[in-house]
C-alpha cells in the first residue's frame, strides 16, 4: 500500500475500475479546508484519461511491475511483434496498449515492457529517439525573421514541427515526452 504522498508520473496504481498510470498530478493545500492531490489517470487496458481527486494521505493499491527489455521486430497489420532480448520469446501486442508509443517505434528499436507477471502491462520508450525526415518542404529564403519552422514528416509517420534550415533525409533527435524537435543528430 502507499499513500498520496508517494505520487510520481509514471506510477501504476489498481483502482476498483482497473490498473491506471499517473500522468500528472498536483498536491493542492487550500487556504480553507484539508489538502487534497489532484491527479490525472490513464487507464492502462484502453487508454482512456480522467481526472480524480485524492483526499491527502490517502491510501492506493500501488502495482508493482518487472520492466523487461523488448526488441521491436515488426508489425503485421493486426499487431505488433516483441522479442524479449534474454529469453528471445516473442509476444505480440495490439495496438491499444502501444498507443502512445507508435510514433516514436521503428523495427530493431529496444524498449522495456512493464509486465505483471507474464502480460505486458505498457510500454516505456527512450526519452529521446533519433528518427529520419522522409518529407518535408524546402525552407524559403528571407523567411527566417521570426525564427520560423515547417512541419516534417518522420521514417515513423509521425509529423513535427522543424526549423526551416532542416532537410530531407536529416536524422532529427526527438523528446518523446513532448513530441517535440530537439537538434540535428
Amino acid at each position: 500500500m502507499a499513500d498520496t504522498s508517494n505520487f510520481r508520473n509514471g506510477m501504476v496504481l489498481e483502482l476498483d475500475t482497473g490498473m491506471w498510470t499517473i500522468v500528472e498530478f498536483q498536491h493542492v493545500k487550500p487556504g480553507k479546508g484539508p489538502a487534497f492531490v489532484r491527479t490525472k489517470l490513464k487507464n492502462v487496458e484502453n487508454g482512456k484519461v480522467v481526472d480524480k481527486t485524492f483526499r491527502s494521505g490517502e491510501k492506493v493499491t500501488e502495482l508493482r511491475l518487472e520492466a523487461q527489455e523488448f526488441q521491436y521486430l515488426y508489425h503485421d497489420g493486426v499487431h505488433h511483434h516483441f522479442m524479449n532480448t534474454s529469453t528471445y520469446e516473442q509476444i505480440q501486442l495490439p495496438e491499444e496498449v502501444l498507443a502512445d508509443a507508435l510514433p516514436y517505434l521503428k523495427e530493431n528499436d529496444t524498449v522495456k515492457l512493464l509486465m505483471k507477471g507474464s502480460v505486458p502491462v505498457t510500454i516505456e520508450v527512450a526519452n529521446f529517439v533519433e528518427l529520419k525526415i522522409v518529407k518535408t518542404d524546402p525552407g524559403v529564403r528571407g523567411d527566417t525573421a521570426q525564427g520560423g519552422s515547417k512541419p516534417a514528416t518522420l521514417e515513423t509517420g509521425l509529423v513535427v514541427s522543424v526549423p526551416l534550415f532542416i532537410d530531407e533525409g536529416e536524422t532529427i533527435r526527438i523528446d518523446t515526452r513532448t513530441g517535440k524537435y530537439l537538434s540535428r543528430v
